[in-house]
C-alpha cells in the first residue's frame, strides 16, 4: 500500500525552518562554546586540531567539547522550532472549528 506524501515527507515550509534554525543555532553554540572554553581554561580554542603544537588532549578534548555542545544545542532548537511550527500550523483549524461551532 502506497503513503501518502503528508506521511513520507515534511512539507517544504518546515524543512526551510529547520535548516535555518539548524544553522543559526550552530553558529550561536560554537561562538557560545569557544567562549566558554577560553574563559574555562585561559586558552583560545585550537584553531586546528591537526597541528603539532596543539596538544592531543586539548584537541580531542575541545572536538568532544564541541561536538556534544552543538548536537545538543541542536536538538533542543530543532524540537523546539518544530513544536512550535506544528503549533503554528494547528491555529487554522482552531479557527475553522470554532467559527462552525
Amino acid at each position: 500500500m502506497a503513503k501518502s506524501n503528508d506521511t513520507e515527507k515534511p512539507d517544504m515550509a518546515w524543512r526551510l525552518i529547520g535548516a535555518v534554525v539548524a544553522l543559526g543555532v550552530g553558529y550561536g553554540a560554537r561562538k557560545a562554546i569557544e567562549f566558554g572554553w577560553q574563559k574555562t581554561t585561559g586558552k583560545k580554542p585550537p584553531a586546528d586540531p591537526n597541528s603539532l603544537e596543539t596538544s592531543l588532549a586539548e584537541a580531542i578534548g575541545f572536538a568532544v567539547v564541541l561536538g556534544v555542545g552543538m548536537e545538543v544545542a541542536r536538538i533542543v532548537a530543532t524540537r523546539t522550532a518544530h513544536k512550535r511550527y506544528q503549533a503554528w500550523k494547528a491555529i487554522p483549524d482552531k479557527v475553522e472549528r470554532a467559527v462552525k461551532s
